[in-house]
């Protein structure tokens, strides 16, 4: 046996200071766990509410249901909350629970390997240093990075300005600009009526249609935050919109797939022939509403909620592209048809590398137990995970968003269950006073066959019904990892509730002197906190 066992640096390390690491850090820090370094790749906590601060931005969902349960916000300005108070909010938290102490920003982790000898993990960052730590949990979040590659020729000769909503330029003015925006997702659909008023032109290129609904956005009024003041309230409210989402996934998962296939086929054709009347009502140009129209089912893509997306069409200075980009040229534009349409300004709102796609995953990142290498595994076995967080062959290790794991709720009431899965895990670790905790193969294999026979009616709606349709809910492997197929309540009751001896406690390598190592109690950095 080797001289002794290398204690590492820290008992916990998080990865990712948005909404996942801050529910991650604030809960083993409630469990009575405080040796813990955060490692976050921004200046900033609020993962992609610090770095997104496009125009408009502001959260999709009621902001009574975008908040934590150990940490509810009753003062919120509007029904759906704008992105710089919601940054504000997560900000806030992290203060209440001391996270901006334990925190190493502008540090990036580029990997993660496994010291079987000591038991720990050892983290390799940006800067060239290493970070070792007992137990890791991922909380990157669903939306990892924005795509480098946008799938245009000639993406980097544009010689004007290029946005990114991701890294939005709010010094620079685009008054009376002739501006060009690639993507109608999430955040284009926000973008657009936010500038269509202050820009000489707007032109957007659109691949494919966007479902937009209106959103009933208003401002909160002093009596309706008194009563969502008072305890109980706000959790009752949400409690209501979750059993609402738990029944819709507990059909999806539930009802035989010959049963389920002709109701959804009826319910896409009514929304879709339902939805073609709305856009014609709102939007003036039969051929333009014609186009904004989708030929796919309301829930094959993630749908949006804008009161001034489809209306921005009808502005003078609005115009929508459906012809296919030949090539970014560098003063504009090229789409197939040969017309080249000249820019001041390029916003590229192409999107994300998503948890959910195996490609996300790099060779070499993630090392496990005797060379285990996650994107492999990945690639060639598909995305499974143990209750979305826990694989064989990475012992001490969770990830908060993981394959099979978006129960169709509040972001936080999900990255909630997953941190308190993690939590658990290492709580039991600790008093068993085990060294490693590694979820058993034939558990994870077991619950990998059970969730992907209930996922058949999400693979039938985006693979086969909406299959024509590009989105991210549905992977280049052909499944439907985004989507956990079970009702919230389920979910959360298998997360916290889980055997723990569906785990595997193994303890330390005994060191020369016939003890087991244990973790050390390092105090962490102290940076200077924004």
């Amino acid at each position: 046996m080797t001289e002794g066992i290398r204690h590492p640096q820290f008992e916990v390390a998080v990865i990712g200071a948005g909404p996942g690491g801050i529910a991650a850090a604030a809960k083993l820090r409630m469990a009575g766990i405080d040796d813990i370094i955060v490692l976050e790749r921004a200046d900033d906590v609020g993962g992609s509410w610090h770095e997104n601060h496009y125009p408009g931005i502001s959260v999709d969902v009621p902001s009574t249901t975008y908040q934590y349960s150990f940490a509810r916000n009753p003062n919120w300005s509007r029904f759906f909350a704008p992105g710089a108070e919601v940054k504000k909010y997560h900000a806030e938290v992290a203060r209440k629970f001391g996270l901006y102490e334990l925190t190493r920003f502008e540090t990036n982790v580029e990997r993660e390997v496994w010291d079987d000898e000591n038991c720990c993990w050892t983290l390799h960052l940006n800067d060239g240093s290493t970070v070792t730590a007992r137990f890791v949990i991922s909380a990157i979040g669903s939306f990892v990075r924005p795509k480098e590659d946008v799938g245009i020729a000639g993406a980097k000769s544009f010689r004007g300005k290029v946005q990114r909503p991701s890294s939005w330029d709010e010094e620079y003015d685009m008054s009376g600009k002739a501006v060009g925006i690639i993507g109608t997702g999430a955040s284009a659909v926000q973008i657009v009526p936010a500038i269509a008023p202050e820009v000489g032109s707007l032109t957007v290129f659109q691949r494919t249609p966007v479902w937009s609904v209106p959103k009933p956005d208003f401002v909160v009024p002093k009596a309706m935050k008194f009563a969502l003041g008072v305890p109980g309230v706000s959790a009752t409210i949400n409690g209501a919109a979750f059993v609402a989402v738990d029944v819709l996934l507990r059909f999806v998962s539930k009802t035989p797939i010959g049963t389920f296939r002709p109701i959804a086929d009826k319910f896409d054709a009514w929304m879709i022939a339902g939805y073609g009347r709305y856009v014609r009502w709102v939007v003036k140009d039969p051929a333009t509403a014609a186009k904004l129209s989708p030929q796919f089912g309301l829930l094959a893509k993630r749908p949006t909620m804008s009161t001034g997306y489809l209306p921005a069409f009808n502005r003078d200075n609005v115009s929508l592209i459906t012809d296919p980009i030949e090539k970014i040229t560098p003063t504009g534009i090229k789409t197939r048809d040969g017309v080249l349409h000249k820019l001041d300004v390029l916003i590229l709102a192409t999107g994300y590398e998503v948890f959910s796609d195996p490609e996300t995953y790099r060779v070499g990142t993630v090392v496990g137990r005797d060379g285990f290498d996650l994107a492999e595994f990945y690639n060639k076995e598909g995305l499974q995970a143990y209750q979305s967080v826990s694989v064989p062959g990475l012992p001490n290790r969770w990830t908060l968003v993981g394959p099979y794991s978006w129960s169709g709720t509040s972001w936080h009431a999900f990255v909630e269950m997953t941190s308190d899965h993690a939590v658990r895990a290492i709580t039991e670790t600790r008093r068993r006073s085990a060294a490693t905790c590694e979820v058993r193969k034939e558990v994870a294999d077991e619950y990998h066959r059970t969730v992907h026979k209930k996922a058949e009616g999400v693979r039938y709606y985006l693979t086969e019904l909406n299959g024509h349709v590009p989105t991210y809910y549905r992977n280049s492997q052909g499944d439907s990892t985004y989507i956990r197929p079970a009702g919230f309540f389920e979910a959360r009751k298998q997360t916290l509730q889980f055997p723990l001896d569906d785990y595997r406690y193994e303890p330390a390598p005994a060191a020369e002197s016939g003890k087991p190592a244990t973790p050390s109690n390092n105090s962490v950095p102290t940076p200077v906190a924004p």
